[in-house]
């Protein structure tokens, strides 16, 4: 997957304002069934967001570029202990990105 333009990663954290946080990530820190699971979670919903639990000591930043390199996914934001992440469904993409203006 190519890279994000800013345009297209507005329009994402624009639709991720209104997701739940559907995995949390606490003191065990980044677990292979994390992992899994934000893999799992992406195919099914494409962009994913996650919380950082206050008992987790790691940067979130670095916990997103881990997650991001191990999801095939990019980094839409991280703002805070919230990261959101996107990637197309390989079966049945549902987010259109605006196109990229030439």
């Amino acid at each position: 997957m190519n890279n994000i333009t800013s345009k297209q990663r507005a329009y994402l954290r624009g639709l991720a304002n209104d997701l739940e946080v559907i995995i949390h990530i606490g003191k065990a820190s980044l677990t292979p069934e994390i992992t899994i699971s934000v893999d799992e979670a992406l195919e099914k919903r494409e962009l994913v967001k996650l919380a950082v639990l206050k008992n987790c000591f790691d940067d979130p930043y670095e916990l997103a570029d881990i997650l991001s390199e191990r999801t095939h996914s990019k980094v839409v934001s991280v703002v805070g202990k919230k990261i959101v992440l996107y990637r197309p469904s390989k079966k049945n993409p549902k987010i259109q990105l605006p196109k990229l203006s030439k």
